[in-house]
């Protein structure tokens, strides 16, 4: 077997992209932004654009193959038409996909996104597949991200997995529903993180904590068992810490503003990995990961704009003088 250097794990879904104007965004009590439409009213919307093959982990297996690294994604489909074209798409973005299960009778994961502005509501449901490891040989590197609420044991196994095969690291960039979960549940898998990505929020919740400190949720969460923390400030950038130091990155400038958001995150995260997967320490992985964010919010979706690795060092070659990681602690 094909020993890859990146194995992705995650749900894969199509995502239709509903481009809606006549709504309004505003705050609660609690300081979180609402999309509100008019209810019971019909509300017009100027486009519809289908994306198949997407989800945290096909998008991080998809920026993997485009940097250069030998790619492929452990994942769920149905043995719809949906399914069917999320198997072409992956093949066609040079993903592996010995390991995606076609499970006869089930459907496809299908999400549909409210697109306002540059921002966008995910309305999802997780079909329920049966959750099984494959054999993956020995990878470099599994990234572990978004599954169903019925995946636990499966989580465990993942972990098990690495346990037993130390040689292989983990990049575990949590989903809605492992988020939820919080840190006691997936303890075993937090342990054997050698990367570990999520926001500011997330971090919280997860931690269970008021901190608002992103640089010091990096060093409570790299305290939880990642070798590696990153949290990411929205336009502030990210902060990364390790056993040595803490390192922050701001945003690469945008060249015009976002068309759409989607898969900012999953760039920024599946970017830093496949450097570091490539030999980069992590002060320069860092400084590669935002300029992946920056060209994918330029399209509608969370992989047209991922860059090849030869693209992306141009950006890298043209960036401000102030555009640096930077050692805070």
């Amino acid at each position: 077997m094909e020993n890859f250097d990146f194995i992705a794990v995650g749900d894969t879904t199509t995502d239709a992209f509903i481009k809606i104007k006549q709504a309004s965004v505003y705050k609660d009590g609690e300081g979180e932004e609402k999309l509100c439409v008019e209810n019971g009213a019909k509300i017009p919307y100027e486009s519809v654009t289908v994306v198949p093959a997407v989800g945290n982990s096909p998008n991080a297996a998809v920026a993997a193959h485009r940097l250069g690294l030998t790619s492929a994604l452990v994942t769920n489909i149905g043995d719809d038409a949906y399914g069917k074209e999320d198997l072409e798409t992956l093949k066609k973005n040079g993903v592996d996909t010995r390991f995606v299960k076609v499970h006869e009778g089930k459907p496809s994961n299908y999400h549909f996104v409210l697109w306002f502005h540059a921002e966008r509501t995910i309305l999802i449901k997780h079909t329920e597949y049966l959750y099984e490891l494959p054999d993956l040989g020995k990878p470099k590197w599994i990234y572990l991200s978004s599954l169903g609420e019925n995946s636990i044991d499966y989580h465990h196994e993942i972990a098990g997995f690495l346990k037993n095969n130390p040689e292989t690291k983990l990049a575990f960039q949590p989903g809605t529903f492992q988020i939820k979960l919080g840190y006691e549940t997936l303890k075993d898998l937090y342990t054997v993180s050698e990367l570990f990505f999520c926001n500011k929020e997330e971090a919280r919740l997860i931690l269970k904590t008021t901190e608002d400190n992103p640089a010091k949720l990096a060093q409570m969460m790299r305290e939880h068992g990642p070798k590696i923390a990153i949290i990411t400030d929205g336009p502030h950038g990210a902060y990364a810490a390790n056993g040595n130091a803490t390192w922050h990155i701001p945003m690469y400038p945008d060249p015009k503003p976002p068309l759409d958001r989607t898969g900012a995150g999953d760039a920024f995260a599946s970017t830093v990995t496949s450097y570091m997967a490539l030999g980069m320490s992590i002060d320069e992985a860092l400084l590669r990961g935002p300029i992946n964010s920056m060209s994918v919010v330029q399209y509608i979706g969370a992989q047209e704009g991922l860059l090849r690795r030869e693209g992306l060092e141009e950006f890298l070659k043209k960036a401000p003088d102030n555009y640096r990681a930077e050692k805070i602690v």
